[in-house]
C-alpha cells in the first residue's frame, strides 16, 4: 500500500458505506483522517441502529494503526461546515491535503421511494437529495481550496464521489441532476485551480455492497431494481460482482500517492479503471472490473447478447468501451 504518512485528509459522511471505507483505507495508509457525520440523536435508534457509527469508524481506523479525528457535523448547516474547516486549519497549521466530498442524506429516500416519479414526490425531495449531496460539496470545496491555495507552494486533492447517474437516468430526477452537477463542478473547479497545481476529480465507484444495500437485498430485492430495467437475475449478478465499500478508498489512496495525479484534474475516474492502472484489487483479493469493461457487461447481463455469460469467461477484462463513446451514447446533441 502506498504511504500517506504526514498527509491530512477529510472524508465527509464517513459513518457508513463508501465514506467509511474510504476513511479506513486513508487511515491505514498513514493519513490523519478527519471524519464527519451527523450527531446521533435518540430518534436515530431503530432500523439503522446496527449500522456503524462515526465513533466506531474512528476505532476501526485506530485499530489499523491510523489516526482519526471525529467531528460531528450537520452538512446541511453552513456554519457547522465552516467550523469544521476552521478546526482542521487550527489543528494542522493550515494544512489540508485531501478532501473527499461524500456526505449524502438521501439514501433512505432513494431506497424507500425509488419507484415514484418526480411529480409524485413532494418538492422537498430535491433538498433531501441535493442540499447535503451537492450544495454542501460546493461549500466544502470552497473552504478546502482556500487552505490549499494558501500553502507555499499550493497543493491538494479534491475528490467528488459521483455516479453513473451523472451520465444517464438512475433512481430519480433529483439524483441524476445532482450527480451530473458534481461532475461539472469538478471539471470547472479544475479550470480555476489548475494554475495552483490543485487537483479536482470526480470518482465513480461501481455497484457497491454498502450496509443499506445489503439490508435491502436481504429483505426486498425489488426495491433495489424497480427504477431500472434490470431483472432479478441481472441484479444478483451485479451484486455478486460489486466492490466492497473500501475499494474506492484504495483508489483514492493510489491517487493521493501519485506524484503525477494532477494529470487527471477535471476528469471523471472510475474505481475499476484505477484498479487496473495502479494494480490493486479489492480487500478480499477479488478483481474489480470497470463499468466500461465488456467482460463486466457480459458477466452481469447488462450487455444483452446470446451466450453472454459464457462469452464473458473468454473476453479479456482489458477490453473496454472508451469513455468518449459512453458520453456520446447519451448525448442530446
Amino acid at each position: 500500500m502506498p504511504s500517506l504518512i504526514g498527509k491530512v485528509a477529510l472524508v465527509t459522511g464517513a459513518s457508513r458505506g463508501i465514506g467509511r471505507g474510504i476513511a479506513l483505507q486513508l487511515g491505514e495508509a498513514g493519513a490523519k483522517v478527519y471524519i464527519t457525520g451527523r450527531k446521533p440523536s435518540a430518534s436515530d435508534s431503530g432500523s439503522d441502529s446496527d449500522l456503524p457509527t462515526l465513533d466506531k469508524v474512528a476505532r476501526e481506523i485506530e485499530s489499523r494503526g491510523g489516526t482519526a479525528v471525529v467531528v460531528y457535523t450537520d452538512h446541511s448547516k453552513t456554519e457547522e461546515i465552516k467550523a469544521l474547516f476552521e478546526q482542521i486549519s487550527a489543528e494542522n497549521d493550515g494544512v489540508l491535503d485531501i478532501l473527499v466530498n461524500n456526505a449524502y442524506a438521501a439514501a433512505n429516500l432513494l431506497v424507500e421511494q425509488g419507484d415514484k416519479r418526480f411529480y409524485e414526490l413532494e418538492p422537498e425531495a430535491w433538498d433531501i437529495v441535493n442540499n447535503v449531496g451537492l450544495r454542501n460539496h460546493y461549500i466544502c470545496a470552497v473552504y478546502a481550496s482556500r487552505l490549499m491555495v494558501a500553502r507555499n507552494p499550493p497543493s491538494g486533492l479534491i475528490i467528488n464521489i459521483g455516479s453513473t447517474g451523472g451520465l444517464r437516468y438512475l433512481f430519480n430526477v433529483a439524483y441524476g441532476v445532482g450527480k451530473a452537477a458534481l461532475d461539472r463542478m469538478a471539471a470547472d473547479m479544475a479550470v480555476e485551480l489548475k494554475t495552483f497545481g490543485i487537483t479536482v476529480v470526480s470518482l465513480w465507484p461501481g455497484p457497491v455492497k454498502t450496509e443499506i444495500v445489503q439490508k435491502v437485498i436481504a429483505t426486498d430485492d425489488n426495491k433495489v431494481s424497480r427504477t431500472k430495467d434490470i431483472t432479478p437475475e441481472q441484479m444478483a449478478a451485479i451484486i455478486a460482482a460489486a466492490e466492497s465499500t473500501e475499494f474506492a478508498g484504495k483508489a483514492i489512496v493510489a491517487l493521493a500517492a501519485d506524484p503525477k495525479v494532477h494529470n487527471y484534474t477535471g476528469r471523471i475516474l472510475m474505481t475499476g479503471d484505477l484498479g487496473d492502472r495502479y494494480g490493486f484489487v479489492d480487500v478480499d483479493g477479488k478483481k474489480i472490473y470497470t463499468l466500461r469493461s465488456i467482460k463486466y457487461l457480459l458477466q452481469t447481463g447488462l450487455l444483452k447478447v446470446p451466450g453472454g455469460a459464457s462469452l464473458s469467461k473468454i473476453v479479456p477484462g482489458c477490453v473496454k468501451i472508451p469513455g468518449s463513446i459512453l458520453a456520446a451514447s447519451v448525448s442530446q446533441f
